[in-house]
């Protein structure tokens, strides 16, 4: 065995003395504790930096967190451009449809106290939803026809209620009758209505949907929807609901449905896409910067109302990954997290099943289907171009935070492939 040991270590040692550099040992990649590459990090900025430079973009906040810890951060571009103020990593942004995850937090808190259940019919908590009807195509025109079931908690939660946002040309013109669908901004918009959430959605409940319940995934105003029950149900106004259930526990000091005053100089500008994908100023009002801040705040859509940090939906994301804790502050139970980020819809949402729709959130149920997302991974986004993706498998958690609508910009669905490709460590 010795005589075997010096015939090894003298071949070893027999080294050419000019290795041809393709040969020659690759040098070591650093890598952080939390599996990601410095030198594969530093691609995000240059990616981030060139679409402020090309003006297609005006500003983003960008957070990765992993178990929990930040590791990359980054404030680009302009928090107002024309008044030379830089974004700031605590800039306020109006999170549009990223508000349903909190919303759908306040219902299923509910629904664990007992106070109401998934299969509860509507009706039961807005009268105007007993019997609904459905607008279909005929011959003639435009046929009325009542639904075949009752509209239930799980078919809101999961946009199966057959509800859209009343942009369709077959109901347009009645929604916008009603102060809805075109007449409301994109059609989710309700911060400049001087009515309570419950009245615009009783309104609503007389209005016909464009599909069956159950039929088919139709995403709209459901979430709206189950704001105005979390208020019937638990007697507090829905503001008041998200920030003694879920902000105030988990920190969240700057996330609102309408700005306080003191924090006005934090709301991003909103920037549209023109028709050469640069960025201009949108306009006041709905379609544009919105009446966050001088509203009559008096619609707290659970929809699309709030507004927030990334740092703070971080947070709100970081309990879900956690099974419904943080910091010692529970939320939600384990097993209720699983119903939110579990497919709940079948096939409706995706006929392929590559994707399924849980409680709030898309579900990524093939590797390839939802970029380079774990399977498990939940994810989804606002109208004004921001995304978020929580992967359960590498511990991520992915915020990207924008405020352009339109939007033409195709930065924020890029953005995950480029955390994923600086993660070179991975527990899959």
């Amino acid at each position: 065995m010795d005589r075997l040991r010096l015939v090894v270590f003298a071949l070893l040692c027999i080294v050419p003395a000019g290795l041809p550099a393709q040969t020659q040992p690759a040098s070591t990649e650093r890598v952080l504790p939390s599996g990601f590459a410095p030198a594969r990090l530093a691609r995000i900025d240059t990616f981030l930096q060139q679409y402020v430079d090309s003006g297609q973009i005006g500003g983003a906040v960008a957070l990765v967190l992993k178990n929990g810890r930040v590791v990359y951060q980054r404030a680009v571009g302009w928090l107002d451009r024309d008044s030379g103020r830089r974004m700031t990593s605590d800039a306020l942004f109006r999170i549009a449809s990223q508000t349903k995850a909190l919303t759908t937090v306040t219902i299923l808190s509910l629904v664990e106290e007992g106070k109401l259940g998934l299969d509860d019919p509507v009706g039961r908590y807005i009268p105007t939803f007993a019997h609904t009807t459905v607008a279909m195509k005929s011959d003639t025109g435009l046929v009325m026809k009542p639904a075949v079931a009752a509209i239930t908690i799980r078919q809101l939660l999961t946009h199966t209620a057959g509800i859209s946002y009343g942009t369709d040309g077959l109901i347009a013109p009645r929604y916008v009758a009603m102060g809805l669908g075109p007449a409301a901004g994109w059609g989710w918009y309700t911060a400049d209505k001087n009515e309570a959430i419950c009245t615009t959605m009783e309104r609503l409940g007389t209005l016909p949907f464009i599909a069956q319940p159950g039929e088919r995934w139709v995403y709209g105003y459901n979430t709206d929807i189950l704001g105005c029950v979390a208020e019937r149900v638990s007697g507090m106004p829905l503001d008041e609901l998200i920030r003694t259930r879920i902000t105030e526990p988990l920190k969240m000091h700057d996330t609102y449905f309408f700005v306080p005053q003191r924090s006005r100089e934090r709301l991003v500008t909103v920037y549209a896409s023109d028709s050469t994908n640069h960025v201009q100023r949108a306009p006041d009002g709905p379609r544009g910067q919105g009446n966050y801040l001088d509203g009559p705040r008096k619609s707290f859509a659970g929809g699309a109302g709030l507004i927030s940090t990334a740092a703070d939906y971080a947070r709100f994301l970081e309990m879900l990954r956690n099974g419904g804790t943080l910091d010692g502050v529970r939320i939600l139970a384990p097993h209720t997290v699983d119903l939110m980020t579990h497919n709940q819809s079948g096939t409706l949402f995706d006929s392929t099943g590559a994707l399924g729709f849980g409680f709030g959130f898309e579900t990524t149920e093939r590797y390839g289907a939802n970029g380079m997302a774990s399977v498990g991974t939940f994810s989804w986004g606002g109208a004004y171009g921001s995304v978020y993706y929580v992967d359960p498998i590498e511990h991520l958690v992915i915020v990207f935070m924008i405020n352009q609508l339109p939007n033409r910009a195709d930065i924020a669905w890029k953005f995950p492939t480029l955390v994923y490709q600086a993660l070179v460590t991975s527990r899959r």
